[in-house]
């Protein structure tokens, strides 16, 4: 038996990711940081999605189409944040997110 066979290993792997993406989006005190951990955690739920449809489901289509939007939101959200990113930085010198809460209207 190849340890590939077994859906338990893609389960281990998808927490293992869901763990470090939440230890860092707790942990990290920068924005980018924050980003690569989101990253993570949307990682993390993809292979939960391809896994489930490998082992599971009758229709092998239908865990691959969540799995193509999961990596849309993932490029989308990585598009917005670092431009955000880029207008914290322009403005306060710095990607700390505990300056941006001083931020005035």
């Amino acid at each position: 038996m190849i340890i590939s066979d077994n859906l338990n290993t893609y389960l281990i792997i998808a927490a293992i990711l869901l763990v470090i993406g939440l230890y860092g989006m707790i942990q990290h005190r920068s924005l980018i940081g924050m980003l690569i951990s989101s990253e993570f955690l949307m990682n993390g739920a993809a292979l939960n999605f391809m896994a489930f449809n490998t082992f599971t489901a009758p229709n092998p289509a239908v865990g691959q189409i969540y799995t193509l939007f999961i990596m849309g939101l993932a490029a989308a959200e990585a598009a917005i944040a670092v431009s955000i990113i880029i207008v914290v930085y322009r403005r306060f010198r710095d990607e700390d997110p505990a300056i941006v809460q001083d931020m005035k209207h």
